[in-house]
């Protein structure tokens, strides 16, 4: 599970330094956050965010000021776990430039429906609400990167 939450306003993290709950919106993601308590500079989402619902999933990819790649994925796909750890990679050095989003397709069947997923894992990168890339099959993060950046 995510450190990170998303809802429909932003993404929810913790202040490293005194624990309070932040949201930083998605319409300011790239921008400079603090803490609303302790005023510590808050670091841009180093992680995949696990996306909860089609109400959330929808808000991201409209609002956010970033690009957003989502991994479509399944708990019972082989390549999906093997590249598991690859959109971590690509999560930690992108920060603050991308968000990535997991988006588990079994518990979110009307997003794969609408978006025509057919194979997994697949990742599409959208921009205001659009998608701008696609591309299905496991792949290591330098390939994932290179793709996100041509999508940029």
């Amino acid at each position: 599970m995510s450190a990170i939450e998303a809802d429909e306003r932003g993404l929810l993290l913790s202040c490293p330094k005194c624990g309070q709950r932040n949201r930083m919106t998605y319409e300011a993601l790239g921008k400079v956050f603090r803490c609303g308590k302790c005023q510590t500079e808050l670091r841009p989402p180093a992680e995949p965010v696990d996306v909860e619902s089609d109400l959330v999933f929808d808000a991201l990819i409209r609002r956010s000021a970033l690009p957003v790649l989502v991994d479509f994925w399944a708990p019972w796909c082989g390549p999906c776990k093997m590249v598991a750890p690859e959109f971590v990679k690509v999560a930690r050095e992108s920060a603050g430039h991308l968000v990535v989003a997991k988006v588990n397709t079994e518990n979110l069947p009307n997003l794969s429906a609408r978006f025509r997923i057919t194979a997994i894992p697949t990742m599409v990168v959208f921009r205001n609400g659009v998608a701008v890339a696609r591309q299905a099959g496991a792949m290591p993060a330098p390939e994932i990167r290179k793709f996100t950046e041509t999508a940029r």
